[in-house]
């Protein structure tokens, strides 16, 4: 990271600010055009497939037997009892209309209730759900035509497709709330550090731009990693935060260059502030990519979409951390150089709040240590009985139209809450065998008060591929509908059409997506970790030339990550969130299957973030010949006011995503937040110095340079920082 890269970037846009504020607007202007033309490209469903239930939809597909694009229409009384002539005048209508459009390739009788009180009429779409997706407004056109019309009754519309229309609309509702409560929170903190509203909106103004740049990209990355729908969120998320701690990072260290430098000009000034804070922001650049970039090795699409927007996020901050704002601190302080006196140098030096607080650390060590990092253990503790699922339609917020519908309609037809699609291939000869045994199944399990009746069987038009659709009364994330999956699959199918010879029998369905995915997920975990925990340790040992450091750093980190996960837990599993913050219960009675992995890995990126920035001032220190004990001091002193101001803009865009609608971000954002808190204050402030200070010297282990660097003889009092 020597000056050949990083300060002579940096060192450039000093010396030619306007052309380097220019090159990064007209960066950040063609990434958004280039973004505009290409467009996003989503991802499929064939993307999300894994396990047995991969494996059967593939089977269903190359059978033309796949699951299509269903839409449901309701019909009932908006109160008394439904006209059941009216009812079916509508559902006429319905059909009429829907037939109609090209999107759609069938539209089924309507079907009563049981209790008579609904009126359902199914439509079938054409093509796959990508398709199905950018045809859908004309379905629920025709069907809010439909409803104005017949103002006396109720006519609404859900499904699978439908549903993921008013899911992403919730989602870009969720956006532009976030950002509006976050940019004047950020806002105000940045004044309450500086003091200036010029020089509070350099860190958020490079940090949008940076959001700006990075959306744009990652729709051209996505044409390699297919999009999910979250990479703006989890951009806005990310680039939020790392890009306003870089800029104060580097800030930090500008004003203490500024305050020593006499009558250095603004272009010396920024250099040399490059030359220290520039280099760290590309190591805990470098170091949150690192970590992010293991989720790659989960194989799965979402954590891909979710690996890819973070990293090109932080990639973009870094850049502009290195070009952008070093031009601005140039225009800004030549500016202030005209307005201003020339200024003496002076000593740099923390409040006495921040004494306070390291005084623990300083004079009580080990009591520090013990008592620091036993709260954060008994914190964990809950993280041992983390139960996850698969967050699905029962847990996205009711507060969608769409998904009330949903709930209605399942409340009337209950058969249509959860399916499992058994799949069979086989020769060609042997598909009227295929389908008795498929028959005999469906009536074996009539028995079982876990199912419902079932249709017939179908069969591919080359009597290849057979499929039986069970119905189950029962909540997809429900006990019952689990224990209809493993029953289904360790004694029905085996007992019936998995006992006929070279047959392969899998099941597939709304359950079984969500268990194998589970099943995946928990299987590719021990490698995404142990990945984890050796890069960010080789990463530290590079950086600092310490195996101790390094050690350090990755058991740091792994208690703050696993204290914040387990008070996830315990707001969100045990409800705890409901109670106190008005949330959904669907949303706080488990934690999305997705959440801990992705948490634990992006804390660590967060948390090498702060790693990197401390130690890096601790290690100045100790290279100009300050005693380990008291450069510890020195320099987690210089660096706490950016890392509280730091960590306070973090925790406030964090916690705006507890208060959107979507499960996993209320979440994720509540976990990011602890952790950004419980790093910034517990373990930068008591644990790391407190460790650091009882190891001394010996911090360094192996390098020699730090222990040659390092007197023998260790002051009984600190001397004056700067």
């Amino acid at each position: 990271m020597g000056k050949s890269r990083t300060v002579r970037v940096a060192r450039w846009s000093a010396a030619h600010p306007v052309r380097a504020l220019i090159s990064w607007f007209v960066f950040v202007g063609l990434c958004l055009g280039m973004g505009a033309l290409a467009g996003t490209n989503s991802a499929t469903v064939e993307d999300h497939w894994v396990g047995e239930a991969g494996r059967a939809d593939a089977i269903a597909a190359s059978g033309g037997l796949q699951r299509k694009p269903i839409e449901q229409i309701i019909i009932s009384a908006r109160s008394g009892q439904l006209d059941q002539a009216r009812a079916a005048a509508v559902a006429a209508e319905v059909a009429s209309r829907m037939r109609a459009l090209p999107a759609v390739e069938t539209v089924a009788p309507p079907v009563r209730s049981g209790d008579g009180a609904m009126l359902l009429v199914e439509v079938t779409m054409k093509g796959p759900d990508e398709a199905a997706d950018k045809q859908i407004d004309s379905l629920l056109a025709q069907t809010e035509q439909v409803q104005q019309r017949h103002p006396a009754l109720l006519v609404e519309e859900t499904g699978n497709v439908s549903s993921g229309v008013g899911v992403d609309q919730q989602r870009s509702d969720d956006l532009a709330l976030s950002e509006a409560i976050t940019l004047p929170v950020t806002l105000i903190t940045l004044l309450v550090v500086f003091g200036s509203v010029l020089m509070a909106g350099v860190p958020l103004l490079l940090a949008l731009s940076s959001i700006a740049a990075a959306m744009g990209l990652s729709t051209l990355v996505s044409h390699v990693v297919p999009d999910v729908g979250v990479g703006n969120n989890i951009i806005l998320l990310i680039g939020m935060a790392v890009g306003v701690d870089y800029a104060l990072f580097y800030l930090k260290r500008e004003r203490e260059e500024r305050e020593r430098g006499g009558r250095l000009d603004s272009a010396a000034i920024v250099g040399l502030a490059a030359e220290t804070a520039g280099r760290t922001v590309v190591v805990s650049g470098i170091a949150v990519i690192v970590s992010t970039a293991t989720l790659y090795l989960a194989a799965d699409v979402i954590f891909s979409s979710l690996a890819t927007g973070t990293i090109t996020v932080v990639l973009v901050s870094v850049v502009s951390s290195l070009t952008a704002l070093p031009a601005l601190l140039v225009i800004l302080g030549r500016r202030a150089e005209r307005r201003a006196k020339p200024a003496k140098p002076k000593k740099v030096r923390s409040g006495r709040i921040w004494d306070a607080m390291l005084r623990p650390a300083a004079k009580r060590p080990v009591l520090t240590l013990c008592v620091s990092s036993g709260i954060l253990l008994l914190l964990s503790l809950p993280l041992l009985g983390m139960q996850m699922r698969v967050l699905n339609k029962d847990s996205h917020s009711r507060e969608i139209p769409v998904m009330r519908t949903y709930d209605r309609m399942t409340a009337a037809f209950p058969e249509l809450r959860t399916r499992h699609d058994v799949v069979v291939r086989a020769k060609p000869a042997d598909a009227e065998k295929v389908r008795a045994a498929l028959v005999d199944l469906g009536r074996r399990v009539q028995g079982d008060p876990l199912f419902m009746p079932s249709a017939p069987p179908q069969t591919s038009w080359d009597g290849r591929v057979s499929m039986l659709q069970l119905s189950v009364p029962f909540k997809t994330s429900s006990e019952q509908a689990a224990r209809s999956l493993t029953h289904l699959r360790s004694d029905y199918v085996p007992a019936t059409v998995g006992a006929l010879p070279g047959v392969e029998a899998v099941v597939s369905g709304d359950v079984a997506h969500d268990v194998d995915y589970l099943a995946h997920q928990n299987s590719k975990l021990p490698l995404v970790i142990t990945a984890l925990l050796l890069l960010t340790f080789v990463v530290s040992v590079v950086v600092f030339r310490s195996v101790v450091i390094g050690l350090v750093g990755v058991a740091l980190n792994l208690l703050s990550a696993a204290a914040s996960m387990g008070l996830l837990v315990i707001f969100f599993q045990y409800g705890l969130a409901s109670t106190l913050f008005g949330f959904d219960p669907s949303a706080t009675s488990a934690i999305g299957s997705r959440v801990p992995l992705f948490l634990f890995v992006i804390l660590f990126g967060l948390s090498m973030d702060y790693q990197m920035f401390v130690v890096s001032r601790i290690r100045e220190a100790a290279l100009r010949g300050v005693p380990t004990r008291q450069a510890v001091l020195q320099g987690v002193e210089q660096s706490a006011k950016v890392v509280t101001s730091a960590a306070i803009v973090m925790v406030t865009v964090f916690a705006t995503f507890m208060f959107l609608h979507l499960a996993e971000m209320k979440q994720i954002g509540f976990s990011l937040a602890v952790a950004v808190l419980l790093d910034a204050f517990v373990i930068r402030v008591l644990i790391l110095p407190a460790a650091l200070t009882l190891l001394g010297r010996a911090s360094w282990w192996p390098s020699r340079l730090m222990r040659r660097t390092e007197p023998e003889t260790i002051p009984a009092r600190p001397a004056p920082v700067g």
